[in-house]
């Protein structure tokens, strides 16, 4: 902030600086403005509207002053907004040197990874994982992902895997700030317990979007020509029937009710905070966005976003989590 701050003086003081008591219309460069504030758009070129120069030419000393200083507060509040929604890389001392991440790409645990990572701009590698044959990670005896390798360790369960990487590369006052502890704890339970289990019976929830959500993931993940075709069909006709199963076992009787209900309920729990971790995400922010990140674009997630509040907390974690990490082979 201390720097957000001190761009933003700087820019107000060159600013005003440039704007004299006399010829103030012109101080502003006239040119320039109307270019920036009436150009009119006709498909790829910009139309400049020259008849409107008289009026810019004729602005009083105090009118110049009002734009010089609106364009000084815009200047102004991006750079305050990025210095809030900034991503927090850990000291260079303890990055990790070596990060593997292999997994299914829309999976929602493997995700919730990526997004700790992504926050915290940790470099890492991803391995694609074909679920059929798994031959990527035969050399492992855990045959689940995600799995992350961090300098030569192996890391299993999405959320153990997110508590020891805080653990390495957070300082302690990192892991504790913000809102308490019991609360964030609550919420990535709550993730894990009962998010996760309203996915599957959403995007699966007709043939369609089960098609859908199967062409999605055989165009990002690992498999040959003929796998995509015959797992986005017979994968797509299997996941509807279990979506069905896991209605029943979770007590689900509405999907889509269900999928909106736990977007409000995520969003009365931030309770007027832009997160729950208050003006920075927490692990329950990222866990949360993390989860929801495979299916936002969906069919299931453009209907959350439309018919819930959700919509502004998704888009404030997309702004801070920001680019990916990872490194591109």
């Amino acid at each position: 902030m201390r720097r957000a701050s001190s761009f933003t003086s700087s820019v107000l003081s060159r600013t005003l600086a440039t704007v004299p008591d006399r010829g103030a219309a012109a101080a502003i460069q006239p040119r320039s403005v109307r270019v920036a504030l009436f150009c009119s758009r006709t498909k790829n070129s910009c139309t400049r509207r020259r008849w409107f120069s008289p009026v810019l030419t004729s602005f009083s000393r105090s009118s110049a002053r009002a734009v010089a200083l609106g364009l000084a507060g815009a200047v102004a509040s991006v750079a305050t907004a990025a210095s809030v929604y900034a991503k927090e890389p850990p000291p260079a001392e303890i990055m990790p040197k070596d990060v593997v991440l292999y997994q299914y790409e829309a999976c929602p645990f493997c995700n919730k990874v990526k997004a700790f990572l992504d926050y915290y701009d940790i470099p890492y590698k991803v391995v694609e994982v074909n679920p059929l044959g798994k031959k990527e990670i035969k050399w492992s005896d855990y045959k689940k992902v995600p799995i992350l390798m961090v300098d030569g360790e192996q890391l299993v369960d999405s959320s153990a895997i997110i508590d020891k990487l805080a653990e390495k590369v957070l300082p302690k006052k990192m892991i504790n700030s913000g809102t308490n502890e019991d609360e964030e704890t609550k919420w990535r339970r709550w993730v894990d317990g009962h998010l996760v289990h309203v996915l599957s019976p959403n995007i699966y929830r007709n043939t369609s979007e089960a098609l859908e959500s199967f062409d999605y993931i055989t165009s990002n993940g690992n498999f040959s020509f003929t796998e995509k075709i015959t797992v986005k069909y017979a994968g797509a006709a299997a996941m509807y029937f279990v979506s069905k199963n896991l209605k029943k076992k979770y007590n689900i009787t509405d999907e889509r009710a269900a999928l909106y209900e736990a977007a409000e309920t995520w969003v009365d729990a931030l309770n007027g905070r832009n997160f729950l971790g208050g003006s920075k995400p927490n692990l329950a922010d990222l866990a949360v966005f993390g989860v929801l990140r495979p299916i936002r674009y969906l069919r299931s997630g453009r209907d959350m976003v439309e018919h819930t509040r959700i919509g502004e907390w998704y888009s404030r974690m997309e702004e801070v989590v920001g680019e990916s990490s990872r490194i591109k082979a």
